[in-house]
């Protein structure tokens, strides 16, 4: 958590920065929100299913010519798995529905490339910083939710992937977009039961957002 204060800071005090000598009438600020369809990728994570979740946060667009653009965000991403009774083969070793909730606090730092007006790509390195680890082996019920201590838990609190997406932007400031996120390294710790195994994050991201 102390990374993730830092971080922002340092994020902020940058984009201000960035703002005070930019131009004011290209420089822009917005909001978004979507759904997160999520998983782990890696050989023990073949049975497991996404889990269905939303992001939502801030978007900044700085231009750099009349093409390219700075896209630096923060947004909260609800991510993680599941598993269901069907699949009993699986690293938790468990025959029960489970919705494994990991919570992250994503920051992107985008190159954004305009292919026509309105219509632009973009890719590059998104930070994370895990917030929230839940075990719920009953998702569809009141009970079975487990909050799992920062002491116990096996996963890293910082993550590193790479992301790549579409958007189309309106006059209005209206955009529609799409991206895919791609983990870069394990998100278990070391010297833990789960050291050698190989899971990282993939998140498929749908949604919408306006821009001031």
């Amino acid at each position: 958590m102390k990374k993730l204060i830092v971080f922002t800071g340092v994020f902020l005090m940058a984009l201000t920065s960035v703002h005070a000598q930019s131009d004011s009438k290209a420089f822009q600020l917005g909001a978004k929100g979507g759904v997160n369809f999520s998983k782990l990728t890696g050989d023990d994570f073949n049975e497991v299913d996404s889990r269905t979740s939303f992001n939502a946060g801030l978007v900044a667009e700085i231009p750099i010519s009349e093409r390219f653009s700075f896209q630096p965000e923060v947004f909260y991403s609800g991510q993680g798995f599941d598993i269901q009774e069907i699949d009993q083969d699986n690293v938790f070793d468990t025959d029960q529905n489970v919705e494994y909730q990991l919570d992250y606090i994503q920051v992107p730092l985008l190159l954004k490339v305009y292919l026509v007006q309105g219509l632009s790509v973009e890719a590059g390195p998104q930070f994370g910083f895990k917030i929230h680890e839940e075990f719920d082996s009953e998702p569809n019920s009141d009970g079975g939710d487990f909050e799992i201590d920062e002491d116990d838990s096996y996963v890293k609190d910082f993550d590193t992937s790479l992301a790549f997406g579409t958007s189309y932007k309106f006059n209005s400031g209206f955009f529609l977009s799409a991206r895919y996120t791609m983990g870069l390294t394990s998100i278990f710790k070391d010297d833990t039961f789960f050291e050698n195994v190989d899971g990282k994050n993939e998140v498929w991201q749908f949604g919408v957002g306006f821009m001031f």
